[in-house]
Order: C-alpha cells, then structure tokens, then sequence
C-alpha cells in the first residue's frame, strides 16, 4: 500500500474534475482536471531527469498556482520538496543549495543568472525558471511530457518536504517531514476545524499567505485539497480584496498582521462576514487587542492555534464547544487528537499547571530530525522521544495552552528569569501601546537586562519613561526593562514575526 500524500490528496478531489478548484485574482480559473494534469506533466518531466531516489527539488519563486502544481508534481514523482523564501539571498541561497544539494533548482527568470551559477557550482545538474504570469522554462518542457502519471510508491516515513528553520540563532537547519507526518496533521485538521464536504454545502478558502512556509503550503494546501474544497487565491495578499471576496468565502487564514490590515478597512464589517465559518491566525501572536476587536467588528471569534516547521500543526483553540471549552485568547488552545504536550523544567520534571517551563511534543506530525545534523537531531529529543520545541509555555487549569516565548529569548537578569511574553503583556494594555517587544541586551552588572522597544497606536504619543513607571507598580523589579525606545516599526519577517535578533543586535552596545 502506498501512503503517498500526493495520492491521498488525489483520493478526495470531486469525482467531477471540470468544477473549479483554484479561482485566482487575475480572472483565471483552474479545474480539479487542471490540477491532475499539470501535476502529471511536471510529475513525469521529473522523472525524465533520471533523478536519483530521494532526489530534492528546490524552489524559490513568486506565489502562483502553477508553483502549487510543481510541489504536487514533486510528491507525486517521489521526490522531496525544498520551498525557500523569497526574501533570501546570494549568501542564504549559497548555504541552502550547499547543504541540501539539490538535483532541481526552480527559480524566477529574473534571478536565473546568479541562481543557476550558486546551483552549477554546487553540482545541480537542472535549472528551470518559473514566474508567476505562467512562464517560465519548467512550463516549456513540462508542456511536451504526458498527462497521464501513477504515483510513486512511498512508505509513511519517506521524506516528502526539507523545510529550513528561520535560523535566528546560527544556521538553518532543514526540517525533514514526511509523507506520514504531514498526511496525519492534514487528516487530524480536517476534522478538528469542521471542514465541510460537499455534501455539507461544502467550504471555500481564501488563500493570501505566502507558500513558502508550513501555514500557506501545508495547512492551508492541504486543507483544502483534501476536503476538495475551492480556493479563492491571491497572489499578493490585499485588504480590500480579501473583503471583497469573503461573501463567496468560509475559511480564511492569516497571520496577526493580516488581521490588523484588515481592521484598518472600513468595508469589514458583520454582513461582509456573514457567510464565513471561520477565521484562523498562527506564525505568530496575537495581540489580545486584535482579538477582541476583531469579534466586536465581525461576530467572529478568531481561532488561534500553535505549531512550527518541525511539526506542523500542534496545537488548537477548539472549532466547537464541544471539543472542550470556547476559544480563549491568548491562548493556544488543546494539544490536537494524536500530539502528546508537556510543560516540563530545566531538571525535566513535569511541571503543575500555570507554571512556565519548556514545551516538548510527540506525535505522527513530529518530523524525522534535522538534514544531515544527526547530532543536532539527537540533542533536540528526550529519552523518551519528545521534541523539545524551544518554545517556553503553560498550562493552566483547564489545559489551555499559553505559549509565552522562545527559550532562546528568556532573559537572565541577575539570576532571575524574564520572560519576555509576560512583560510584552502588561506593556500592551497600557493606553496607546499598539505592541511591544522586550528583548535581553548584555549589561555589566546583571549580565543581561531588558529593553523594551515599543509603537503607539495611530495618533497616540508615547512617554518611554512613563511606560517604565507604569510597569513598576504592576511588575516585580527585576523584570523591569532597564530602558524603553518608542519606535514607528518593529522589525518583522515575511510571516509577520517580530525579528528580535535584529533589536537584539541593534541595542548589544547600550551597556557596555
């Protein structure tokens, strides 16, 4: 039997391939009967190459839906899909190519030239190039091969995707996840958030993430695909658009920052909501705010939910009330069906609940390890064979999950540990914050202390010394930021994260 994702994804599109499975903002739309082909056509160039097993294609080119084809076409073929950012550049493509050495490079026309010599070099035997206005060299040759292809034979753990990791601390690392572990989060998924079939009155998806990363490519792909559920797609994601479309739609998912972009627009409104089923947001968190205001706007309480590239999704506020109590912002919600979660301390006793410690995981969705780093890979498991996430959390009486921060952005101050969630909190309610971010700088006495750098609500102005003071009488003193910087943007990646290794970088020298 095989367990090939692509297969399973296959399995449930409509019988009928001519209805519309992907509708794009270009005015072009694509049948469940585009999708089979194309894939077949990529799927068999592929295999024209004479690739050896394992073989790993990567890819770096602008959203579209001939990009989403090429990924189907490499699970379908076998082969390991590697997506990188299209923000990355001459030295971050170096290291990628380098280390995953991949038989396949796709990339935009426009960056041929210095992609194909960072490939050449590197031993790739095969560039293509792929654009979004459905050009491109992969195209050309794919449009010669048959339509006709029968997927590649793959056992749950044959690696199916390489995500590198965003390396905020030393180098990337590649996530391998598998056909197994991403099939597992997709099935779990589509049960746990409700996704209607057909029969039900069937869902449609507004797609404006990017498909680089684990939120636009898996979740968002997969869920769609394995309810055979239609896309609404924009390439580039627009405020006014999204909005325009939401009367058509019923899911939509998007990070914090779409959230506050579509805020910001007059035209949403609870009748522009009215069809939808529900609103999801992850990659990062989400202000407590946002989540209030975005009820009080729509009627619709946001789900938010917790997971990363080596695990895909984790965790989840619950669809209904019956899956265990109502959607809590601020929270993360409930470890989903299959993933075992704990909150455990530096001596790797559990810890009671409310109290903070490091979040580990297991599951079928938990990846094979790191890419060629099998000490790295052995140092992030327990004994017992729990990934240790890097995330630093909690669980409160009711199981709700909190997830407060990075371990690698805990503050050690004097021996005492701040964790930078917890003063971020109380710095947002303060009148006129819009958000903050607190991050440890090294100091001579203390070793390390906290900067708070913080930006105002439009036409709110900001007193940094007042915001110290305000903290004093609600913190304890050694969580006290040492200084406080009110600035108009905080540093941010394509996914909305805030960047703090860059503040970190940029405030080191204060003390010393």
């Amino acid at each position: 039997m095989s367990h090939n994702l692509f297969a399973a994804l296959r399995a449930a599109f409509p019988a009928a391939l001519d209805g519309i499975a992907i509708e794009t903002d270009s005015g072009l739309n694509y049948s469940w009967a585009d999708l089979e082909r194309g894939s077949a056509m990529m799927a068999n160039l592929l295999q024209s190459l004479g690739l050896p097993d394992g073989a790993r294609v990567a890819v770096q080119v602008e959203k579209s839906v001939e990009a989403v084809v090429l990924y189907l076409a490499t699970l379908r073929a076998g082969y390991v899909f590697l997506p990188l950012n299209t923000a990355y550049q001459r030295a971050e493509i170096e290291y990628f190519i380098g280390n995953a050495e991949p038989a396949v490079v796709v990339c935009s026309s426009a960056n041929f030239g210095w992609v194909s010599k960072i490939a050449f070099n590197a031993g790739t035997q095969n560039v293509f190039t792929l654009d979004d206005d459905r050009t491109g060299s992969l195209l050309a040759r794919a449009a010669h091969c048959s339509d006709q292809h029968a997927a590649a034979i793959k056992q749950p753990d044959d690696l199916a995707a390489i995500l590198y990791t965003s390396g905020t601390t030393g180098r990337s690392k590649g996530a391998m996840l598998s056909h197994g572990n991403l099939l597992s989060n997709a099935r779990v998924l589509k049960d746990y958030w409700g996704w209607r079939t057909p029969e039900q009155g069937g869902d449609v998806l507004i797609h404006a993430l990017p498909i680089f990363h684990v939120h636009g490519l898996f979740i968002a792909i997969h869920g769609a695909l394995i309810n055979g559920s239609k896309m609404i797609w924009l390439n580039k994601f627009d405020p006014k658009r999204v909005i325009e479309k939401l009367p058509e739609a019923t899911v939509f998912m998007g990070v914090p920052t779409l959230y506050v972009r579509l805020l910001a627009e007059t035209g949403l409104s609870r009748d522009a909501c009215r069809n939808m089923r529900l609103f999801i947001s992850g990659s990062a968190p989400l202000l407590i705010d946002t989540f209030h205001e975005w009820t009080a706007r729509t009627g619709h309480t946001i789900l938010e939910r917790y997971g990363m590239s080596e695990t895909a999704m984790l965790t989840s506020n619950p669809y209904q009330i019956s899956q265990g109590g109502e959607r809590r912002g601020g929270t993360v919600g409930f470890a989903l069906p299959g993933v075992s979660l704990r909150v455990q301390g530096e001596d790797g006793q559990s810890l009671p609940a409310g109290d903070i410690g490091g979040i580990q995981v297991k599951g079928p969705n938990v990846f094979q390890g790191y890419w060629r780093m099998p000490e790295k890979t052995a140092e992030e498991f327990t004994d017992d064979g729990y990934f240790k996430t890097g995330d630093v959390g909690k669980i409160d009486g009711d199981g709700y999950i909190t997830i407060v921060g990075r371990s690698k952005d805990l503050i050690i101050s004097g021996g005492y540990n701040v964790y930078p969630a917890e003063v971020e909190g109380y710095i947002n309610e303060l009148p006129g914050v819009a958000e903050s971010a607190l991050i440890g700088v090294p100091h001579p006495d203390f070793g390390e202390v906290g900067v708070a750098v913080v930006i105002a609500k439009p036409g709110a102005v900001l007193d940094a010394g007042g915001i110290i003071a305000a903290l004093k009488a609600q913190l304890a003193n050694f969580k006290i930021p040492k200084q406080c910087f009110v600035v108009n943007e905080l540093p941010r990646n394509t996914m909305g994260k805030v960047q703090k290794n860059l503040l970190r970088d940029e405030y080191k020298d204060l003390f010393v």
